[in-house]
């Protein structure tokens, strides 16, 4: 059975409303032991984390033993003062830890061939099919996958069966799909729907998770400041949920532009982005709305490394943001595997090159880590300089003329939308 809410009044779905759609959604049996699996901090916005936590208090409170792992993927474990800002006031104790290296069981394959058809030919090798091993465990009566549909670089649009193949899967799936997107085209992914990567994801779902008791939990919202606005709720074992918020979303965090941008500005929340890995998806989400020769700056407070751990880190550092030629020469130097054997890598540096000879890309982070920037081949800002010109206290959301005159367009919080130009399929 399907579940569907949309927002009535244009003001979002309110918290009662929330929690009544929740609790009225599930199954219809005394449950002893479900396992939540929500999205990590980077997506504090999605509303996931409220959703959470009325789930944890209404089903421990009948006696349900309720397990939770957030679906970090490759990021970063959330953080005890991150759980409490998403979490509310579940005991961080209660967070369990996915590695995605070492706590995966191998389902099966999906076969090159299909591969090859799904990607015009473009990929052909197979991929191995890995999750949590929880996420197999026998003992539990329900499975709740909680998160956000929203424009994705790898994928489209974010979630459904991705937040169980790379939130909570393996290696092999996690790095294949994210060099299949890179070489498929970003341009042709980000905010779309039956992408390649998608029909890698539903192939793996209908084929070797399809039987167990999953409920997908999907939320539409939007941000302004700190406030969530959710403007659907789908909830549902099959596709049609994902269909139908697919629409709702590119209604909602898809922008068309008139005219080109010469000047973005955008604003990474410090809680939120600490890495270029996934403050990235400031240059992914206005990529195709640039004017050639422009500048985006992203004015990221919080970013002090490149990769979410130790181990991309470095590879990030060693090879940097220089342009796909570049990267892809790397990738097939039989001198160094490196980049082949760590394809997700390969994957975020073609992406994350995405401007190279089109505009320039600035961070403006602390001065201490300004160098590092820019020997990892972007611009680099004194963040505490820049933000005195662009000052995210005062900027709104759009065009805004600055007192020289400068025209420039600011976005507050790029990972939930997606601007295109008008002009993009043209050009």
């Amino acid at each position: 059975m399907s579940f569907m809410y949309y927002e009535k009044d244009g003001r979002g779905i309110s918290d009662s409303e929330l929690r009544e759609k929740l609790i009225s959604s599930l199954p219809d049996t005394h449950l002893q032991k479900v396992l939540i699996l929500p999205p990590d901090f980077t997506r504090v916005h999605s509303n996931a984390g409220r959703i959470t936590n009325i789930y944890y208090h209404y089903l421990t409170e009948k006696g349900c033993r309720v397990d939770i792992m957030p679906a970090v993927g490759t990021h970063e474990r959330v953080t005890r003062e991150e759980a409490e800002i998403m979490f509310g006031d579940i005991p961080y104790e209660k967070l369990l830890v996915h590695n995605w290296r070492t706590d995966v069981v191998k389902l099966g394959e999906v076969p090159g061939s299909y591969l090859k058809e799904i990607s015009e030919g473009m990929w052909t090798e197979g991929v191995s099919v890995e999750v949590n091993s929880l996420v197999m465990d026998s003992g539990y009566d329900l499975i709740l996958s909680v998160g956000q549909v929203v424009p994705h670089v790898v994928v489209g649009m974010a979630n459904h069966a991705k937040n169980l193949f790379v939130g909570v899967g393996g290696r092999d799936m996690i790095s294949k799909s994210h060099m299949l997107g890179a070489v498929y085209g970003m341009d042709r992914i980000l905010g779309r729907d039956h992408t390649p990567v998608r029909k890698l994801f539903d192939y793996a779902y209908e084929h070797f998770l399809y039987d167990r008791p999953i409920q997908f939990v999907l939320t539409v919202c939007t941000a302004e400041k700190e406030k969530i606005h959710q403007h659907g709720l789908f909830i549902g074992h099959g596709r049609d949920i994902l269909d139908s918020a697919v629409v709702l979303a590119q209604k909602h965090n898809v922008t068309y532009m008139q005219k080109r941008i010469r000047k973005c500005v955008a604003y990474l929340d410090p809680m939120e982005f600490k890495s270029t890995w996934v403050g990235d998806k400031a240059l992914y989400r206005t990529c195709m709305a640039m004017e050639k020769g422009g500048e985006l700056v992203i004015l990221a407070p919080g970013v002090r490394t490149f990769g979410e751990d130790p181990g991309v880190d470095r590879m990030l550092r060693m090879y940097g943001y220089r342009g796909h030629d570049e990267i892809m020469r790397h990738y097939y130097d039989p001198e160094d595997p490196t980049l082949r054997e760590n394809q997700a890598v390969a994957a975020h540096l073609l992406q994350g090159s995405a401007h190279y000879g089109k505009f320039t890309v600035t961070y403006a982070v602390s001065k201490s880590f300004m160098q590092d920037v820019e020997q990892i081949g972007y611009q680099a800002a004194d963040y505490a300089e820049i933000s005195k010109r662009y000052d995210p206290e005062k900027l709104t959301y759009g065009w805004h003329t600055m007192p020289d005159g400068e025209e420039i367009f600011y976005i507050p919080a790029p990972a939930l939308g997606l601007w295109i130009a008008e002009d993009s399929a043209s050009s």
